[in-house]
């Protein structure tokens, strides 16, 4: 995979990556300064995520126990609850919603369930470090997550098939990034589709793409997984390079798939 040809329009213009490709089995396929700690907004929901299925599978944690939308903060953006009539919801609802829609009043109201501090972490750095927040004052961490590609890929190779974490993330309907080169239905693409199954996470802010992953490719018991990571930033106030980031991580899901097929 040749990052270096798919990166340098962006990198000349002022961006900053953090990416790896690897295989399970521990192959990397492909590289750029995978341990460079980048802001990575909603990506590190999936640490929330988590969390929620560990506390759920210890059984201090009802998924059908009702939440309260009002428990967490109020805030706007992406998700679906904020438009919907439910006052209440369980717990197994809100983390489909994370899962499907990066929802983030579902997301604000799970962590006020289960708490910031029991959340995993990875071994570089990569967090979640706050609520979701319309704004950010001076007491506030000043970014919801960030993370490295080397720790997202350690993350969904060690999340197991068919676990609760990778059925939520299943859903997910943002296929923007890295996802858009598998040729899927962003709405239904829970089972393999012409051989392909995509686990993704995506995150979006100014100045911030990321998406977070693992997809399986072959089929007839010859599958291969590969988990892969792209984070990028740029400066806010400057060009705006979100076309260009959007065509290299494209290419980088391309480059993904076109030996593997």
């Amino acid at each position: 995979m040749d990052l270096g040809g798919l990166l340098a329009p962006t990198l000349d213009r002022g961006a900053v990556w953090s990416v790896q490709v690897r295989r399970a089995g521990g192959d990397v396929i492909a590289e750029h300064d995978p341990e460079r700690l980048l802001r990575t907004a909603s990506v590190g929901k999936v640490y929330l995520l988590m969390r929620v299925a560990e506390l759920i599978g210890t059984g201090e944690l009802d998924p059908g126990e009702l939440l309260d939308r009002d428990r967490g903060p109020a805030v706007a953006d992406s998700g679906l609850w904020q438009h919907l009539d439910a006052q209440r919801l369980p717990v197994a609802d809100a983390a489909r919603l994370v899962g499907a829609v990066s929802d983030n009043w579902a997301t604000n109201v799970l962590l006020d369930r289960v708490g910031l501090e029991g959340l995993p972490s990875g071994a570089r750095g990569s967090a979640l470090h706050d609520f979701v927040r319309d704004e950010r004052g001076p007491e506030d961490p000043p970014t919801l997550s960030e993370g490295c590609a080397a720790d997202w890929v350690d993350v969904f190779l060690g999340l197991p098939d068919g676990g609760r974490v990778l059925d939520w993330i299943s859903l997910g309907v943002d296929l923007s990034m890295v996802g858009s080169a598998f040729g899927l239905d962003p709405l239904a693409h829970q089972e393999p589709d012409r051989g392909v199954r995509l686990w993704s996470k995506t995150g979006t802010s100014e100045g911030v793409r990321a998406d977070v992953g693992r997809v399986d490719i072959g089929g007839q018991g010859e599958v291969q997984a590969t988990a892969y990571a792209a984070i990028c930033n740029w400066p806010p106030d400057g060009e705006d390079l979100r076309d260009e980031v959007l065509a290299a991580m494209r290419g980088i899901g391309g480059a993904i798939r076109e030996p593997l097929v």
